[in-house]
């Protein structure tokens, strides 16, 4: 501190008035990784900061008070305070909270290695930990993940965090399941059903894949949607199913649906949108079930939004299995600041992953899900990934 004041005086004068002063440190590391800390100083030379010590009365003052003084001497002129640096600001008690558990989950990691004895975590296994937090992996499944990478990587490239990443990257691939793309069988149509909650991108996402069916693979396909609850949902689609040159049913009862399934058998593929369901609503939930059967459905996606979090992601998918769902497509990729709270769903293999999105752009923003390529958006953040 003493030495930031002394550069404020010399660059701007002894004039000059500090403002604000604080200590900053790396947020990277939330204060807990070695580094040199810094201090910030404002200060100005033109804003008038009244002086915290008492005012002395100035000589025309005293002249005015029936007073004279006589100056013998030009008087030396009083050394200018220096306003004193004010306190720094408190930590709210949330993140101090948030400092004093990541605290504790350094502390316990570096208690414990796969021998149960008590040694120092490697530094590359700290920044990986600290990784997976910022990654927003929580906190027990990133020390599960560290322990592991520690148990399989050799001695020899604890110390290389790039050879510590890839073992990490490896592992979770290995953990992760993939459906691969809808398959079409010439001659054979496949009806494939889009359910999830509201506000996922359902609609969005079956229009990005019957453009792409029908207009890079050639296939010919149809749309069905029972979505006539949201405003404009049945509009939307059909204005898609135009632009496509695709035909397309609207269907409000399980009965209608057969029949419109029967309408549209001699074509390859049957794309099927349907209405959000809460995975609360029991009765919604039986009712999109009873729509399902009726219309023989090969295939049942589960569209899940990348910004939700873990513990809805896997409440979600326990509730549509009931709907008998077959592969889980996850949208709006983009809009997610880290993409941590999906591992526990893709970890648990309770669904194949079909699908991923990562925009609104038809027919593209889509991609065939792949297990070294989700890996990669997770550990690196969507925005550091090609174009994400």
């Amino acid at each position: 501190m003493y030495e930031a004041l002394a550069l404020v005086r010399r660059e701007l004068g002894p004039e000059a008035a500090v403002l604000h002063t604080r200590e900053i440190r790396r947020r990277r590391w939330f204060g807990l990784a070695p580094g040199r800390s810094e201090i910030e100083v404002i200060a100005s030379a033109e804003v008038n900061v009244p002086s915290r010590l008492p005012a002395r009365p100035s000589i025309a003052a005293e002249a005015l008070a029936g007073t004279t003084r006589r100056v013998a001497a030009p008087a030396r002129p009083a050394p200018t305070p220096i306003a004193p640096p004010q306190p720094r600001p408190r930590v709210s008690t949330h993140v101090q909270g948030q400092i004093t558990n990541l605290q504790g989950m350094v502390a316990d990691l570096c208690r414990h290695s796969r021998t149960g004895k008590q040694r120092d975590l490697p530094d590359s296994l700290f920044r990986l930990f600290t990784d997976l937090i910022e990654a927003d992996v929580n906190e027990k499944l990133a020390r599960e993940l560290v322990e592991k990478v520690h148990e399989e990587t050799p001695d020899g490239e604890l110390a290389d965090p790039v050879m510590v990443k890839a073992r990490l990257a490896r592992i979770l691939e290995s953990e992760i399941a993939v459906a691969g793309p809808i398959g079409v069988t010439p001659g054979r149509h496949r009806v494939v059903a889009l359910v999830g909650p509201t506000g996922v991108g359902k609609t969005t996402t079956i229009a990005k894949l019957a453009a792409n069916y029908r207009l890079k693979m050639r296939q010919n396909v149809g749309l069905i949607t029972v979505d006539t609850y949201r405003i404009a949902a049945v509009e939307q689609l059909r204005t898609y199913a135009d632009i496509i040159d695709l035909p397309m049913q609207v269907v409000s009862t399980p009965r209608e649906m057969r029949e419109a399934v029967h309408r549209l058998s001699g074509l390859d593929l049957i794309l099927m949108d349907t209405a959000g369901r809460s995975p609360r609503d029991e009765i919604k939930i039986q009712e999109l079930r009873a729509f399902l059967s009726e219309a023989g459905a090969d295939e049942v996606h589960l569209v899940l939004s990348g910004v939700a979090g873990e513990r809805t992601l896997e409440q979600t998918a326990k509730r549509f299995a009931a709907v008998g769902t077959t592969a889980v497509i996850l949208t709006k990729l983009d809009e997610a600041s880290a993409l941590g709270n999906l591992l526990p769903l893709l970890r648990s293999r309770m669904l194949p992953l079909s699908y991923l999105t990562n925009g609104q752009n038809v027919p593209d923003d889509i991609e065939t899900a792949d297990a070294a390529r989700i890996v990669q958006v997770i550990l690196s953040g969507p925005s550091a990934s090609n174009g994400w």
